[in-house]
């Protein structure tokens, strides 16, 4: 007896072990086998357990290649809520109606082939809801209409979110009937589908930090079946030479991801990007073209590692912002590394100068850029009385850049020399993912004199995207060239700006 009610309190507090003994699922051969978490699902189930264990409930959003079984996860997990709770209601929202009927059939599968011992009776069942006992399993399909507003809900799946019509508008009612209590989940997943949407501004939000969803990220490349053996006389191209180096890839995996390419995407790689991402960043800025800095390099620079920059110029950079949407931002550069970021809200200009100062005491940098532009001039004034005119450098990006030439402005020379620092392709910035949406953010073009203009703050965040903070302070420890540590080296030989002498 007691070896049965220790399998029942294990079925009830371990998912894999429940869907491994109790749970089918379909092949696509139509063959109906346990289920056995792949390792997508495993890494999703590892996330979503840290969070629900840390903070008691489940907001989790996650970003996916097409076919990894986030869906059948999250129907197989919110189906064992259903079966060993008491008071459950779970509401799975699917894009389309195909999608609706498809997930619901999963979630009949399951109560089908459960063993006999274990199945509860269906107290009621319908074309898209399960009632089991005193808890409820409905489907329901995203349209024009509000939908879930009037339900109180303990599980709320949104999939493939992405594409849903009136995306935000369903949102905002539906996380209201989800109440802020212990037990709760809300798990939103979806495939990319371009910048922008609904779904594009929670993940930034979730990367950043700034909401309360986890953000979990599944490359294509670690489910064993995207693979496919090439010919013997298989040769790579530079590009899939680049992506094999990158992502650890095998040659299967690159003649695979060729195939899948040329034959299903009519040769758009950019398309592939989207819907079989290698990172977050390459699934989201696919399909912009404008994009001024690329992906591969800023995964690069996260993979790097310099082995010694300790005798290159500390650089610090400030982007000030006040009670506004975005943030100051600070960034330290030694060389070819980017060591260190921080990120504050809402500080006005004392508190910011009083930083500032404590930073200048405490890492004595050879150069301290601020963006003196709004507030960061009341900031640089503050700096300057207080005696720090040798350390503390004003940047105006509206300015004219020193190649004006090539830049529209300062801020866009700025970045275009953060640009061919990080194409060099030996450099090191922190492995963040906010930083990493932050650089990839801005768009660019060319003004009527043929130089790079870049996309201004006003810009993006009139299409919804919040300034590139972090990336705009990286960029401004480019304003100008700060003192070598000898003439010659990788750094850049000296040159002389205004009475400063300075290199890279």
């Amino acid at each position: 007896m007691s070896d049965i009610v220790d399998l029942g309190v294990r079925f009830a507090a371990d998912f894999p072990f429940f869907a491994r003994h109790c749970l089918k699922v379909k092949t696509k051969t139509n063959a109906i086998i346990p289920f056995v978490l792949n390792v997508a699902q495993q890494y999703i189930h590892a996330r979503i357990e840290e969070q629900r264990a840390r903070t008691g409930r489940v907001r989790a959003i996650i970003l996916k290649a097409r076919q990894e079984g986030a869906s059948t996860y999250i129907e197989g997990r919110y189906y064992w809520r259903v079966v060993v709770g008491s008071g459950i209601e779970a509401v799975i929202i699917a894009h389309e109606q195909l999608a609706s009927d498809n997930l619901y059939a999963m979630a009949r599968r399951y109560h089908e082939h459960m063993p006999d011992q274990l199945k509860r009776p269906l107290e009621r069942s319908n074309a898209k809801e399960l009632r089991i006992g005193d808890c409820l399993y409905r489907v329901l399909t995203a349209g024009t209409q509000s939908v879930g507003r009037s339900l109180t809900l303990t599980l709320l799946h949104a999939s493939e979110f992405a594409v849903w019509p009136m995306a935000a508008e369903h949102m905002s009612g539906l996380v209201q009937a989800v109440p802020d209590a212990p037990g709760t989940e809300i798990i939103i997943e979806s495939t990319a589908k371009g910048i922008g949407t609904t779904f594009h501004k929670m993940w930034q939000a979730a990367v950043a930090g700034t909401s309360e969803y986890t953000p979990i990220f599944v490359p294509w490349f670690w489910m064993p079946e995207y693979a496919k053996e090439p010919p013997p006389d298989f040769q790579m191209s530079a590009d899939e030479l680049e992506a094999l180096n990158l992502h650890g890839l095998t040659p299967a995996q690159v003649y695979w991801r060729r195939n899948k390419i040329n034959s299903e995407l009519d040769g758009d790689e950019a398309r592939f990007m989207e819907e079989y991402p290698a990172t977050p960043d390459e699934a989201f800025r696919a399909a912009k073209r404008d994009v001024f800095i690329q992906p591969n390099s800023v995964l690069k620079a996260r993979r790097y590692l310099v082995p010694d920059e300790s005798e290159a110029p500390l650089i610090v950079a400030m982007d000030p912002a006040r009670f506004g949407p975005d943030s100051s931002a600070f960034a330290w550069r030694r060389g070819r590394l980017a060591s260190k970021f921080v990120r504050k809200s809402k500080w006005d200009t004392m508190a910011l100068a009083g930083l500032a100062v404590n930073i200048i005491k405490a890492d004595s940098p050879a150069a301290f850029f601020i963006d003196v532009i709004g507030l960061g001039a009341g900031v640089y004034d503050r700096l300057i009385e207080l005696g720090y005119s040798g350390k503390v450098i004003a940047v105006n990006g509206a300015e004219n850049a020193t190649e004006d030439e090539r830049y529209h402005n300062k801020r866009a020379e700025c970045w275009g020399r953060m640009k061919e620092w990080l194409n060099s392709g030996a450099v090191q910035i922190p492995d963040s993912d906010a930083l990493a949406q932050d650089l990839l953010r801005p768009g660019f073009k060319y003004d009527s004199r043929g130089r790079v203009l870049l996309e201004s703050k006003d810009d993006i965040r009139a299409k919804g995207d919040p300034s590139p903070d972090l990336g705009d302070a990286l960029a401004m420890t480019f304003a100008e060239f700060v003192a070598t540590p000898a003439p010659g080296s990788m750094y850049g030989g000296a040159v002389t700006v205004g009475d400063r002498t300075a290199g890279y």
